[in-house]
Formats: C-alpha cells, structure tokens, sequence
C-alpha cells in the first residue's frame, strides 16, 4: 500500500471512483472558468502541465550517455528512450516505442507486475530497460517481447522472448536472462536460443518471481540475481500451494471477468519460499539454508563484490529480527553475520541503503538509535557515520576511490530532502551539495564519479541536472523552467503561493502543515480542501516539492487547500512512526482533528465547511475521521479504503497491527466496518471494480452495512479501473464528481456569520 495513497502530488495522477447511489454518472460543469484559471481538462491532459518529466535515468557504464524514457508530447502516458550525450550536450531518441513496437496486448502477469510497480501504472511504451556492460547496447522490453537497442537508433526483437517477465543483462554481459512460463530462461546476447534453466515451475511453484507481497510490500522486483563474473545465479523458487486462494472479479463495462488470486491476507500462510544458487546452464543447483523456520520473509538478496558469497536478508514474519546470512554458494552453508532487532512494540523497515564495499565492509543504514543513520560493519565491529534527530532517505553512491559516500536526508530542514557527501575518514562531518529551499533526489552511477540531480519546489516543477561530485551543475538534463512555450506557463499569474507551519500534537510532537489560499477578501470566509494520507511507510506529504497543478485549480475554484502530516508517518524517526503500532485509526484522526481544529481559529476560513479526501490508507482515514469525529468535517470523500485490515497483505498488515490471532482486538479497533453506522457526515465512495490490491470487497462490506443501518451516503465505481482510477476521459469524470459532490454538500453551503466561524 505504499503510494497508491497520495491522491494529487502531480498532475494527472488521478485517485480513484465508485459505482452509484446517489451521483449522476455524468459530472456536472464546473465553476465559470476565467482567463489564466485551470480547467479539469486541461490539469488531466496533453502536455503534461508539469512538463515533460524524463524518468529512469540511467549514465552507460562508460558515463558518456545519460538515458531515460521520456513522455511524448502528444500522448502523455506513451514513453519513449532518450540518450543525452554528456561530452557534447547533444541528445536523440534510441526508441521510439510507436516505430519499434508491435501494440501487442501484455500479458496478464506483465499487467499485475506493473501494477505492483507504482511507477509503471497506466503508462505504455517503453518504461524500462537495462545497459549492456560495454555500453554499446540496451535490453528494452516492449509491449510484451524484449528488444537490443544499439546506440545508431536501432532495435532488434529478441527471438523466443515473447511474455518475457524480469529481464536482465548479466553483468559480464553474456546473457540475458528471464522468467517465462513461471521458469527462468538465459539466452546468449550475441544471438542464439534462449535455454530454460529451471524445469519444475508450473502450477503453485515459480522460479525467479517474486511473490506478491515482496513486490507490493518489500520493495523487492525480481526473484534472481547473477554473480559478479556470470558464473552462478541465485534463483528464488516458491510454492504459493498454502496461499488463500480469493476469487476476485474483475468488473468492466461491458462483462466481468474472474480470477483466481492467491492472496496471503493478515493471518494466513504465505507462500514457501526457498534459495537456490545454479549455474547458467542450470546445473549444480545447490539449495540454500535459511534456516529451521519455513515462515519467514526473503528480504533482499546480493552477492559481494568478489563474487565469494551470497548475501541473504531473511526477515521474520513478525518483522522483528532480520538476519544478514553469508552463504557458500558452493554448499549453500550459511552464517548469520549480524542480526536488526525492533523494539518490542515496533517493527522493522527494509532498506535498500546499503553497499558492499570491495574491502569486504558493508555500508548500512540501521534506525538502531531512533532515527535512520548510515553505519559500517568491518571486522564484526560497527562505526556510525551519521548522527541526530534527522533522517538519511537514501544512500546514492559510494565512491570507494576516494573514501566518500553520497546520500540524501533531512538534516536542514524536515521539509526538504538534500543531497550531502561524507567522507569516511571522518565520519559525522557532512557536506550538502543542494540549495536550500528545494525537495531534491539523486542518482550516480556504479563508480560514483556523476550525480543526477531532480529538484523541484513549490513554484517549479521538477528539474533535472548532471552534477560533479561537488555538486557542481554541468548540464541541464530539463531544466524545465516555466516561461514562454512551458505547458504551466499561461496560468503562472493564477499559481498561489504554499504556507508552511506546524502544531503540536497532544503528545507534544511537531505536526507540519501545508496551506494553499485564494487571493484573499478582507471579512470573507473559505471553504477547505483537507486532503490526508495518514498511513505509515510511504514517506511525508507535507514537503517543499512541486505539488502540482490539481491543488491549484481547487484553489482557482475558490478552495482553501490543506494538509498535514501526522504522527505514524515516515521521515520523522521511530518514535514518532511507532505511535501506529497496533493503533490503526486512533493517532492518525487525532492529528487530522488537531489540524481541522486549527484551521477553525483561522479568521479566513470557514469552519462550518471543511471537507476531507484521502485514497487507499487516505480513503480508509476518511470513514475513520468521519466515524471518530462526527460534525467536524463537513463532508468526507473516501476512495479505495481498506476498510477491514484482514482483508489486506500479511507484509503490511501485520508489521502494524500484528497476527490477528494473537491481538484481535487491534483489527477489530481498528476496523472502518463496525462503526459505520456512527457516520452522521455526508460520504463519497469510490472504488475501481478491478482492483487487485484493495479489493472491491473492502467497500462493499462498509456500503452494504451502511445500507442495512438506514446509514446514508454516496458513491461511484469505475468499471474496469484497478487501485489507480486515471487516464483520459475517466480522471475528468473522477473529480468532476468528487467537486460536485462537495460542491453540494460544502461548498455551496451559505458561508458561517462571524460570530459562528
């Protein structure tokens, strides 16, 4: 559930809709509309306002080309390959995806895959690939079958590739390698037939996949990984025999499909899941130890740099304890070299910040001391390399040449993301290479030698640049100013300036929040557009990045836009993030309350009519907020919630709240079903009918019991439309009936007397 629970960071990345009670499918026109104010059509289509976002860039192993796949002017949910040369500055398109592709439909595995893939949702062409250690070539799948890009534009089909899942070079750059028909293929990258390593996988059993949960929970993508020289590969095999098998219809316009799912929901068996490491060819296969205990989490997977050992995260179910293993991969012996322990009421978050050094040292970020700190492991002894009450976000590179490590973190500022260096001879003293006032990420490539650099701020949408290892810009890769030509330009005189500030918590804790106002009437009163996330894990809402062009147009539409970041988020240290431990919908609406309640003082606004939205985790705080706090919020707008925990995921679900078998009193606290007849305030559901991650059945459960208590409320389902409701035509639909939804029930609303407010 990671981000599907952001309904508006950018433009376009539209939320989500439900069936009909009360809505007329058709949404009503909006506002009249004046020159330099946004449209609904024109935040949802072509260009993208933000303008064009080059994504999954990627330096060529020789650092001379700087690749991404970037949005076609005309079709923004179309991608296609780009490569920047960075001596000259000159850049050119290596695929172009309509030219190259067949339009093939994609196989229902690719679709779920994608799906689990947040970044991959709804967009078509080419949106991955991989470089060829000599640089020379790309592997770049595309609708359904692989292809080799070569850097004079060209693009060769792979032979036998067809419905190809997790395709990758090897890192000498022999082979390619992917999973089909639940087996693992290699094939020769000069040419040749593709060979099937793995011969058991049918039925339950897959080979080099990874399960459900590890690719919509664990970060993790892929089920199997080379060695440094092409000489092994270690493959994951697991049996899904023991997963809950949930049939789960698929709803279109035009009839409904069903599927068989197996869906390990809180509670319940996960699939078995076994290592093994192999040669190319298939033979030698060694079977890996993970220890006594069938029930645990394959957390992350890597080999050290001389190729001598495989290293195993193996997590346990109640994601407590993670052990790093050193294996043999010649036996599959295996040794736990150091052991994560949580606290007793807390849990563990998996990182990929980490790095094996070639001295045989491991750089690794731990929140051992309450907040997520680098640390190197030598010897059996650890060193900690930062320190305080901020938070390392992401180790970038490491550049072993010269003893310095890159990362980004909160460090200046808990509402902007920096880039800093540090240098391991002196570890503690860092150096920000980013300017203050910006949200910034950024990448390197393997030898640390280049960055590239994404900014962006309130008032700009993201930049992107090559930077030295000083942080020096060389190049824009998009600079992507808005002036004369940008697709936002014509409404800069509309674009409203963000106010930052906080409030405390009941505890004490520092609540940030955000605010959006109209140009403001002396003696007039807003209404407000609260929008709300709430959920742990996916990071902090309230930030100085772009936020797009949507919160804009609601306040061009004479909305207040707010939001504020509650305690059980991320970024912001353990204790802060622990308060959600087996609390699901208390801490998290008491701090929504405590921003409503402030937004109440304010002389501008107007709190008879402050409404409330969220999708997913949002969609869920928002029958919460309704159902704990009636009469404060004026209407409530929930979409895709999970309104009973023990329909969601084992990885998510029971990291928070537990095994429902041991403490059911946390789910059943934590529930949106059971109280529902309590909500007194107007509701909007919305759910897409196809949804794989949070199935229809979790709003269904609440409508039906909202029904059988004479409980009313509104809703729209989208046929067809999984967790994520967007795309042309159905994203205007979307919002036009969410605005008149509130339109009626808030906004129009005659405005609060003075002595009322």
């Amino acid at each position: 559930m990671r981000a599907w629970l952001i309904g508006m960071g950018v433009a376009g990345s539209a939320l989500v809709g439900l069936g009909s009670v009360a809505v007329a499918s058709d949404a009503p026109a909006q506002s009249q509309v004046h020159p330099g104010d946004l449209t609904l059509a024109r935040v949802f289509g072509s260009p993208d306002l933000s303008g064009q976002q080059p994504q999954s860039l990627k330096l060529s192993p020789d650092g001379t080309l700087l690749t991404s796949v970037r949005p076609r002017a005309d079709e923004r949910n179309r991608y296609d390959l780009w490569a920047l040369d960075t001596r000259t500055g000159q850049e050119r398109m290596l695929v172009d995806s309509k030219r190259v592709g067949s339009g093939a439909e994609l196989s229902e595995a690719e679709k779920m895959q994608r799906e689990r893939d947040r970044s991959l949702t709804g967009k078509v062409g080419v949106v991955s690939y991989s470089w060829a250690p000599d640089s020379r070539s790309l592997l770049v799948p595309l609708d359904g079958e692989l292809y080799l890009a070569t850097l004079d534009g060209r693009a060769r089909r792979l032979a036998g590739t067809r419905d190809a899942l997790n395709p990758a070079v090897s890192p000498r750059g022999g082979s390619i390698s992917f999973v089909r028909g639940q087996n693992l293929w290699v094939q020769p990258l000069a040419g040749g037939a593709a060979r099937q390593v793995t011969a058991s996988g049918a039925g339950t059993i897959h080979w080099g996949e990874a399960e459900f949960v590890a690719q919509e929970e664990m970060d993790r993508r892929t089920g199997y990984w080379w060695s440094p020289d092409d000489s092994y590969i270690a493959v994951e095999r697991f049996d899904e025999a023991s997963v809950h098998t949930s049939i789960r219809a698929s709803i279109g316009a035009s009839g409904t499909r069903t599927y068989e799912q197996r869906y390990p929901s809180a509670g319940t068996p996960n699939v078995m899941v076994e290592l093994w490491v192999m040669r190319p060819d298939g033979s030698g296969q060694v079977k890996v130890d993970l220890g006594p205990n069938p029930d645990i989490y394959l957390a992350r997977v890597d080999w050290t740099r001389d190729g001598r050992h495989l290293m195993v995260q193996r997590e346990s179910r109640d994601q407590k304890t993670l052990d790093m293993l050193e294996v043999d991969p010649a036996t599959g012996h295996a040794i736990v070299l150091f052991t994560e322990r949580s606290g007793a009421r807390s849990w563990l978050n998996l990182s990929d910040s980490y790095h094996f050094m070639r001295d045989g040292s491991l750089i690794w970020r731990s929140e051992r001391d309450g907040f997520g700190h680098l640390y190197r492991f030598a010897d059996g002894r650890w060193t900690q390399l930062t320190h305080g009450s901020w938070v390392v976000t992401a180790l970038v590179g490491v550049d072993e040449a010269h003893g310095r490590l890159y990362l980004t973190g909160n460090k200046d500022d808990m509402l902007e993301q920096h880039l800093y260096s540090l240098d391991l001879a002196h570890p503690g003293t860092l150096t920000r290479l980013t300017e203050p006032g910006w949200w910034n990420a950024a990448a390197m490539d393997r030898a640390a030698t280049r960055l590239i650099v994404t900014r962006s701020n309130p008032a700009q949408p993201p930049q992107v640049y090559l930077a030295d290892t000083g942080g020096h810009r060389l190049s824009w890769v998009n600079e992507n100013a808005v002036r004369a030509g940008h697709p936002y330009f014509p409404f800069v005189q509309s674009h409203q300036a963000t106010r930052f500030g906080t409030i405390p918590a009941a505890d004490g804790s520092t609540l940030y929040w955000e605010m959006i106002t109209p140009p403001l009437e002396p003696g007039r009163r807003y209404p407000v557009f609260f929008e709300h996330y709430g959920g742990p894990g996916t990071g902090q809402q309230v930030t100085r990045g772009w936020q797009g062009a949507l919160p804009q147009y609601l306040v061009d539409q004479g909305w207040i836009y707010f939001k504020i970041d509650n305690r059980g988020s991320y970024n912001r240290g353990k204790a802060f993030e622990d308060q959600i431990y087996h609390a699901m919908g208390t801490v998290e609406v008491a701090d929504q309350l405590a921003g409503a309640t402030y937004l109440k003082t304010l002389p501008f606004v107007d709190g008879r009519r402050i409404a409330t939205y969220g999708w997913s985790y949002g969609g869920y705080m928002s029958l919460k907020m309704l159902e704990k706090t009636p009469g404060v919020y004026a209407a409530a707008v929930a979409g895709a919630p999970v309104t009973d925990w023990q329909l969601y995921d084992t990885h998510y679900t029971e990291r928070y709240l537990g095994d429902p078998g041991h403490d059911p009193h946390s789910y059943a606290g934590s529930s949106a079903v059971v109280e529902a007849n309590h909500i007194r305030d107007p509701l909007l559901l919305l759910h897409g009918m196809a949804d794989d991650n949070v199935f229809l059945t979790n709003s269904t459960l609440v409508a039906a019991e909202m029904q059988k208590t004479r409980t009313p409320f509104e809703m729209m389902f989208y046929p067809g439309y999984t967790h994520r409701v967007g795309g042309e035509g159905v994203s205007e639909h979307l919002w036009g009936t969410i605005l008149a939804f509130l339109d009626r029930n808030v906004k129009n609303r005659p405005a609060a007397p003075a002595e009322n407010r």
